[in-house]
């Protein structure tokens, strides 16, 4: 990016950077095809006059940002295509590929109302879909000529998917299964697209045949005319309203009324119903979810990129801005120099790294398991689903309070829709309740360790992510050694966790010896359990961290080394200090010892100091996509904020129509 016009303060910053920003640039967005498929598709859409709004959306109603959400979105999908074909690269699988890199880049602010298409409809296709179903229905919804999206959460129930009341009805006679909403919290509520978009939709229902219910299964359902777009009969269908935030994305209400659909669209890859009802049961129930874990994998991988996005915009902003003094004999200073400004923004670009290395790492197991699973192999889909649920509730919470710190860190000009915060604060927001509400999802991450450190306590072989419990069962709670060093810090976290799980353990034991049932045994023991599940997730991170950058070092510079280990040290430190009571209670950590682990991290606070604005310049993320008077290259902020406000539909008249209609005459009425 040419740096014309850019302001003094930040072009400063710039020249501290010790480091070589392109090749850390490289290494964030995954080598140089990556690289140069991110900014194609950056600049292609900077590049559409037809992408760009005169006035910001944020102005317009609920209907009219839709309506432009939907123009953006098809408008998309037909120059990809016209690009693909001129190209001589047009195939499904490549138009795919390149529109969901379009949207997924993050230029639609208010999200796409077809994201779901592809990233949950298509995937469970491919999925859960037979090959004849897929045969049937996956081109079309490749090649946009069927529209779709997942419809699983309901008015009443959400998370807890046995508690779903949609009912799927098989009648023998006519070969058909029958659609039902009895009550109207069984009505879908919340599914992406579904308001007025889709004309199809996986839907989730409870299964009935031969007067039993088999449990949640999906179904293929069409809920629109292909030609007219019109409703299907038996169907009550429309978009649940305004939200805080994703107002581009037409969430919708879906009821049934005895609506039938044939057989055959009940997606069977994983279980089957026969024609005389008879029904077969999947290998394992969790492979009907597995669309549901693909997609938390996603939302860590989101997380992290709008937290450094957040950070982006405050780190800019906090350069520029200069607020009160130091030392009273000089000027004002730019708040980045103020070590509570450091302590706030420094954190949340490690924080962001730290989530993306993490979901790196989430990813590549989602492949492998994904890989075994064709190959008929079950066992590590348990340890992916555990750790997937706290992984989701990890970064999502942490993602929302780092860009609620980096929003406040701007002052009131944070508060601004131009500043752009907005975006991904709602987003991540929503994040925390949307594929699992986060405390149901911790819970069940704790059940899964319960389970496995039950498992070791019999002598069993533990999978990777949980074999470290094994060192602590059957021996008694011993606090461990401490230093400063990061693996010693990482091990520390394992030791919090096994230690509170082993506390855990023996509580819900102890409950169901005093005469509680298993069930009423756990939720007893909820509160320690969530922060059990908390604490796994959070020494996943750190160690996928650790683990991650000490490879990135082995062939990197020795400056972007420098910068990538402080990084990693400022997060596990940040960590740290944050369970200070449990690094007490689980390790022999004195008060002098924390009182020097804060020494240490203020210590490396000023030696990423300098090049704060050099890493996130190398996040790469060009003004468009964040969006935000605040953030831009130039660092033109009040010229920016200016501008912003000058779009305003009310500074388009000198005076309005109130004045007229309300004021003038309050103001003449002689009260």
């Amino acid at each position: 990016m040419p740096a014309v016009d850019v302001n003094q303060d930040l072009q400063h910053e710039r020249s501290k950077c010790s480091f070589n920003q392109k090749e850390f640039t490289l290494w964030w967005v995954g080598g140089k095809d990556e690289l140069d498929k991110k900014r194609f598709m950056e600049n292609y859409y900077v590049n559409e006059p037809e992408f760009h709004d005169e006035v910001p959306l944020y102005y317009a109603s609920h209907k009219e940002l839709y309506e432009q959400t939907i123009r953006k979105a098809t408008t998309i999908f037909t120059k990809v295509r016209k690009f693909l074909q001129e190209q001589g690269k047009y195939d499904a699988k490549n138009y795919v590929k390149y529109v969901d890199a379009l949207l997924g880049t993050g230029v639609m602010k208010d999200s796409s109302p077809l994201r779901l298409h592809f990233v949950m409809f298509i995937p469970a296709i491919i999925g859960q879909g037979t090959p004849e179903q897929q045969a049937k229905w996956l081109d079309k919804a490749l090649n946009c000529e069927i529209l779709g999206t997942y419809a699983q959460t309901e008015l009443g129930h959400g998370t807890f998917l046995r508690g779903l009341e949609t009912t799927a009805t098989f009648d023998e006679r006519t070969d058909e299964i029958v659609l039902n909403s009895p009550t109207l919290t069984a009505y879908k509520w919340w599914p992406g697209s579904l308001g007025q978009t889709v004309n199809y939709c996986i839907v989730m229902a409870q299964l009935y045949s031969n007067g039993k219910c088999h449990g949640v299964h999906a179904f293929m359902v069409q809920v629109r005319d292909e030609d007219t777009h019109m409703p299907l009969p038996g169907l009550e269908i429309g978009d649940i309203g305004h939200k805080m935030g994703f107002k581009g994305v037409n969430n919708g209400f879906l009821g049934f009324k005895n609506y039938r659909i044939p057989r055959s669209n009940m997606l069977m890859r994983n279980a089957q119903l026969q024609r005389d009802g008879t029904y077969l049961k999947p290998v394992t129930p969790v492979l009907t979810y597995g669309t549901m874990v693909f997609v938390r994998v996603l939302i860590v991988r989101g997380m992290a990129s709008d937290l450094a996005k957040s950070a982006t915009i405050a780190v800019r902003y906090s350069s520029v801005r200069r607020q009160s003094v130091i030392n009273p004999d000089q000027p004002e200073v730019q708040i980045i120099d103020h070590l509570t400004q450091q302590g706030k923004l420094l954190p949340q670009i490690a924080k962001a790294i730290a989530l993306k290395l993490t979901a790196e790492n989430l990813w590549k197991m989602y492949q492998e398991t994904t890989s075994e699973l064709n190959s008929g192999k079950l066992d590590r889909l348990p340890e992916l689903h555990a750790i997937a649920c706290c992984l989701k509730a990890v970064s999502t919470t942490d993602a929302a309070k780092g860009i609620e710190v980096c929003r406040l860190a701007c002052g009131g000009h944070g508060y601004l829709s131009s500043a752009n915060f907005m975006s991904f604060y709602t987003v991540a927001m929503a994040a925390s309740t949307y594929e699992g509400e986060n405390t149901v999802l911790l819970l069940q991450t704790a059940r899964y360790l319960i389970k496995m450190w039950n498992q070791a306590s019999k002598g069993k072989k533990l999978v990777p992510t949980v074999e470290y419990l094994a060192k602590f069962v059957g021996k008694p709670t011993k606090r461990q050694p401490w230093s400063e060093s990061i693996p010693v810090i990482i091990a520390a976290f394992q030791t919090i966790t096994a230690n509170r799980l082993k506390q855990a353990n023996a509580r819900i034991e102890q409950r169901k010896r005093g005469g509680s049932t298993p069930e009423e045994a756990t939720n007893l023991t909820a509160l320690e359990l969530v922060r059990v599940a908390e604490l796994h997730g959070r020494g996943f991170v750190l160690q996928s961290t650790y683990e991650m950058v000490e490879l990135a070092c082995q062939t990197c510079s020795s400056e972007l080394a420098t910068v990538l280990r402080n990084l990693c040290k400022l997060v596990v430190y940040d960590e740290a200090l944050k369970f200070s009571g449990d690094l007490l209670r689980f390790t022999t950590i004195s008060e002098t010892g924390l009182v020097q682990l804060q020494q240490k991290y203020e210590t490396i606070l000023a030696a990423i100091r300098p090049n704060a604005v050099g890493i996130v310049d190398a996040f790469d993320y060009p003004d468009y996509v964040l969006g935000s008077a605040l953030g831009a290259f130039d660092g033109n902020v009040y010229q920016r904020l200016y501008d912003e406000a000058l779009k305003s539909p009310l500074n388009q008249e000198p005076v309005n129509k109130t004045f007229e209609l309300y004021l003038k005459p309050l103001m003449r009425s002689k009260l």
